[in-house]
């Protein structure tokens, strides 16, 4: 009986990471399309075959049960002689792994193709809001990314503590005399971001929400980015504030370039 409550269970969680990595697979789309994600997930949602849960688009997911029950129906599926199924589990791993690269990547390219010597402010380093939970967090694959291409981070977390944040990105870096050098853990979101030149939200904290973004933007370098990985804060606010926003699922066009024209002589 136990062993049925376990596949249950594990089919479960597979069948939940199955739908976020679809929608942040969508996600990708619209951005090359130039839709909406959150109108895609609202449409998709409306449908009563599928219903709204679980459509929330991010870096990817994170937490030990999807990815520990994943690998183990993969490893059953491998078993069991069903190396095609076993491939199509896998593949929402592997779209969970493309999701969380391309975020990273993302910036790199914003920031005009390097981060080397950028100091950019992580905001959220927990899987999802709510917890101080880092397991699998999307988070540590994101920083480690950016510190690998010599950025300089500065992270705040609400509820994860500094040990935590340290053993998890430099238990995983290469060279991690180098990297310490580069990675501060701050009190607050407002310290993290003085001379920064890129917000980077990793984690739906509602704080976030409420933070005096005048203040920031007036403390940051200029052209200031901010990047919303969890598509959660308003986005036009921020950019009449002056923040170049990027955000997955959403492609921007840039507002026209006011230009002062010279008089031509008569």
């Amino acid at each position: 009986m136990y062993v049925y409550e376990l596949f249950f269970s594990q089919a479960s969680n597979a069948f939940l990471a199955q739908r976020i990595a679809s929608i942040n697979a969508m996600s990708a789309v619209c951005e090359s399309t130039g839709a909406d994600i959150h109108e895609v997930a609202s449409a998709i949602g409306s449908d009563s075959r599928i219903g709204s849960e679980f459509l929330h688009v991010g870096p990817g997911f994170g937490g030990k049960c999807f990815h520990k029950d994943l690998r183990s129906l993969i490893y059953l599926c491998e078993c069991m002689g069903q190396p095609e199924v076993a491939s199509y589990w896998q593949s929402i791993l592997d779209i969970n792994d493309f999701q969380r690269r391309r975020f990273s990547c993302g910036i790199v390219n914003t920031l005009f193709s390097t981060v080397t010597n950028k100091c950019l402010a992580v905001l959220g380093f927990a899987y999802k809001n709510d917890t101080r939970d880092t397991s699998e967090s999307p988070s540590i694959g994101v920083c480690k990314q950016l510190l690998d291409e010599g950025a300089i981070l500065n992270i705040y977390d609400p509820e994860v503590s500094k040990d935590q944040i340290l053993q998890d990105l430099l238990d995983r870096s290469i060279g991690q005399d180098k990297a310490v050098k580069r990675l501060v853990v701050h009190d607050d979101a407002y310290s993290a971001a003085e001379n920064c030149h890129a917000l980077v939200f990793c984690t739906e904290w509602s704080e976030f929400q409420d933070l005096d973004y005048n203040r920031l933007y007036g403390s940051m370098k200029k052209p200031a980015f901010l990047f919303d990985g969890r598509s959660f804060l308003d986005h036009e606010k921020l950019r009449n504030i002056g923040f170049d926003v990027r955000t997955i699922g959403k492609r921007f066009s840039r507002p026209p370039v006011k230009r002062m024209h010279a008089l031509s002589s008569v």
